[in-house]
């Protein structure tokens, strides 16, 4: 793998993935662009304890443009986008509208009871290819261990930034998601805290070791599906099951069967192996009703300076499709009160993914 750091014209990095040494990175960005905004305020919510980024910014970040004008497209002689070489394999940058980012401004007190902070971190796009009709599930495997490569590589060099506490690799697909461009991507956040659903993972894992002589919740878990009737597909290395308690209608997580705390620590052998095995579920979700699925795919991965050793990595993978022309909508219990009702019985939906994954 060739890693090559450049900048665009407004002092955002950007860093080209290639398989190829001889890939030239030359070209440069010419696009006239505005300051770079400073970072959000973080507000501290006393009633869930929770940090709350307010990035007033990004209302004007781009939204849904044509596939002509796409900015995670590569450059041509006659537009300019995001990326100024005109192809490229993986490539990552700067969010040009981000969330948090090392870019300090002034904050002040809001009053009543709420700390504020700067939203300290960094904001990253993923761009996994640069053809912009394709998409992840029709990656080739080597085109997937790139990328695995590049998540590994910024997980690394993201966690080394001071005042960053957790590293969050995602993707978001499906004009039902809410995405706001088409083009293959995915994005990082480097978080100046530990998310909540972290958190409440950590906390259940430090109780589940202290109530069972040390053992692991993540890795008993993986354990006792592995043995079931959820499982959707196997190797040697990982697992991709319906997990027993599934909030969403079509909801898998793919554990690696060794215990790591982030992408960074995956060994060749496991990058390699979890690139058909990740692309064959997702194949199958499109499967399942002849539609492209809308889903999300996260990466948990263990806080950077604090209980690393519960930490176990893993990726959630879930639809908001619940059946042919249906959507899984976040109404009053979920949204109100984070209590979820999910139309679809695990098992069915373990049997249903099961029959589309290709054999």
């Amino acid at each position: 793998m060739k890693r090559t750091i450049t900048h665009l014209a407004d002092g955002r990095e950007l860093i080209y993935f290639d398989r190829r040494d001889d890939a030239d990175r030359g070209a440069i960005d010419r696009r006239p662009l505005d300051p770079r905004p400073v970072a959000s305020e973080l507000r501290y919510d006393p009633l869930t304890e929770e940090w709350i980024a307010i990035a007033g910014h990004r209302q004007s970040r781009t939204f849904m443009p044509p596939a002509d004008e796409c900015p995670l497209c590569p450059s041509t002689d006659t537009r300019l986008s995001e990326i100024p070489a005109h192809d490229y394999d993986v490539v990552v940058f700067e969010n040009r509208f981000p969330s948090f980012s090392g870019n300090l401004g002034a904050y002040g007190d809001v009053g009543g009871l709420s700390e504020v902070r700067p939203g300290v971190g960094r904001c990253e796009v993923m761009c996994f290819t640069s053809d912009h009709s394709s998409s992840f599930s029709r990656l080739t495997d080597d085109q997937v261990e790139l990328v695995m490569e590049a998540w590994a590589d910024r997980t690394a060099e993201l966690s080394a930034i001071d005042g960053v506490e957790q590293v969050f690799c995602f993707e978001n697909r499906g004009e039902e998601i809410g995405i706001t461009l088409t083009h293959p991507h995915g994005q990082i956040y480097a978080y100046p805290y530990v998310t909540p659903r972290t958190r409440l993972q950590l906390g259940a894992a430090a109780r589940y070791a202290a109530a069972h002589e040390g053992r692991s919740l993540f890795a008993d878990v993986l354990t006792a599906e592995r043995a079931g009737p959820r499982v959707v597909a196997a190797n040697e290395l990982w697992t991709a099951f319906v997990p027993a308690a599934a909030r969403w209608p079509f909801e898998v997580h793919v554990y690696p069967h060794r215990q790591v705390p982030d992408l960074a620590a995956l060994s060749e052998a496991e990058r390699a192996a979890f690139a058909p095995l990740y692309t064959s579920v997702l194949r199958a979700f499109d499967g399942l009703f002849g539609v492209v699925m809308p889903y999300i795919a996260a990466w948990h991965q263990a806080p950077v300076r604090e209980q690393r050793d519960l930490g176990y990595l893993h990726l959630e993978l879930f639809s908001i499709r619940r059946a042919p022309g249906k959507l899984k909508y976040l109404a009053g219990s979920e949204s109100a009160m984070g209590a979820f009702v999910n139309d679809v019985l695990p098992e069915e939906a373990a049997r249903m993914i099961r029959s589309q994954v290709d054999h």
